[in-house]
């Protein structure tokens, strides 16, 4: 039959999902408190995840060699308490010396990026290439004005909103290592909890999800932020070797930027672009020839190494991941892209797996093989 029950029932379902979809729509102004708080909570706990990834495994080491864990969780609170004190005393002022030196040293870059780029556009190759292509450069000038205007307007009226945001962060940041403490020291009691809001009859399966959620999600924010150490440190290297200034300052934007896979090394590269510009034409090549090196060490030994095949995620698929995420969420869903994209193809691929099972709809049929015959196919290669 063309329509059996269990199509009906399916259509019944995806109908009624549909309504509360529209129903929900139509009364979300219920939800905003529920809002209010995620977006309160989101910060810390996204941070205290991270926490918890790095962490984790260092505490179970040392708990089955019988060290308790909330012995553990204080020695290693000591610890990054202490390497935190020698960054602050060692490597801020270095870096805030090289920041305010930048800052300082902008308004020449932009005059002598001006001047470059006046000079380029009177040049004769550049009213060739206008008069090819029609380029209106009064139009162009009067366009990026307007833009720059717009932009500095925008970033005016939203600095309320920036300090706003700051302190928001910065009581985040205070409240995730009281969290993390106790989120370290219960970790086993977690899981049972979790497992708790299932029915006893999904519970095993639901037990498979979340291991294969929590094996994505480690993987990829351990790997991630390694990688991230690794392409810093070479870039740092590579950059004092050519002798590009403030290279510490580059390094690091280049390390934060690649959390974010693909499009994190195309966004890293602009202000070291404009330094090596501004200094000289050699500087722009030497320093092209370390990113490109530090690049293909990244992608061909330092990534394959750590990261291996935990995600199997193609990469087109994480590009195109990013980019809606970016859309939707802006920075924070750039950052959670891909871990995201793991978590939900991890649902969905076991909520497929279960509806198929129940439903048995993809189940064979006895006339598959007269199927296979008629249309020519030869079933060993399907």
């Amino acid at each position: 039959m063309l329509l059996n029950q269990k199509v009906i029932l399916f259509l019944v379902v995806i109908l009624l999902i549909s309504l509360n979809i529209f129903v929900l729509d139509k009364v979300s102004y219920i939800f905003h408190p529920f809002i209010v708080i995620l977006e309160t909570v989101f910060l810390p706990f996204i941070l205290t995840g991270v926490g918890f990834y790095l962490l984790n495994p260092i505490v179970d080491f040392f708990e089955k060699r019988g060290i308790s864990r909330g012995y553990m969780i204080a020695v290693l609170y000591l610890i990054i308490a202490t390497a935190i004190t020698v960054v602050i005393m060692r490597v801020v002022p270095l870096l805030s010396d090289q920041i305010s030196g930048l800052i300082t040293q902008f308004p020449d870059y932009s005059q002598d990026a001006q001047a470059n780029f006046e000079e380029w556009v009177g040049s004769d190759s550049f009213n060739q290439i206008q008069n090819t292509l029609g380029i209106d450069t009064s139009k162009l000038a009067h366009d990026f004005s307007n833009q720059v205007s717009t932009v500095l307007s925008n970033a005016w009226s939203g600095l309320g909103g920036l300090v706003g945001r700051i302190t928001h962060t910065i009581l985040s940041i205070i409240t995730v290592p009281l969290i993390l403490f106790y989120l370290l020291r219960d970790r086993k009691k977690l899981t049972p909890f979790v497992l708790g809001f299932a029915p006893t009859a999904l519970r095993a399966r639901s037990l498979r999800v979340l291991l294969e959620m929590n094996h994505q999600i480690s993987s990829y924010i351990r790997g991630q932020i390694v990688v991230s150490f690794c392409v810093g440190l070479l870039l740092y290297i590579g950059y004092l070797v050519i002798g590009l200034d403030y290279s510490l300052v580059l390094a690091v934007i280049a390390a934060c930027t690649s959390v974010v896979p693909y499009l994190g090394p195309a966004i890293a590269i602009m202000p070291a672009l404009v330094v090596a510009v501004v200094t000289s034409p050699f500087m722009l090549l030497k320093m092209a020839i370390i990113w490109t090196i530090v690049q293909v060490i990244e992608g061909k030994v330092i990534s394959p190494q750590i990261m291996g095949k935990t995600m199997k995620v193609h990469p087109i698929t994480i590009i195109f991941a990013i980019l809606t995420a970016g859309n939707l969420f802006g920075l924070v869903g750039i950052i959670l892209a891909v871990p995201g994209y793991a978590i939900l193809k991890v649902i969905v691929t076991h909520s497929f797996q279960w509806f198929k099972v129940k439903t048995g709809l993809y189940e064979p049929v006895d006339d598959d093989s007269a199927i296979v015959v008629e249309a020519g196919v030869d079933a060993e290669k399907i």
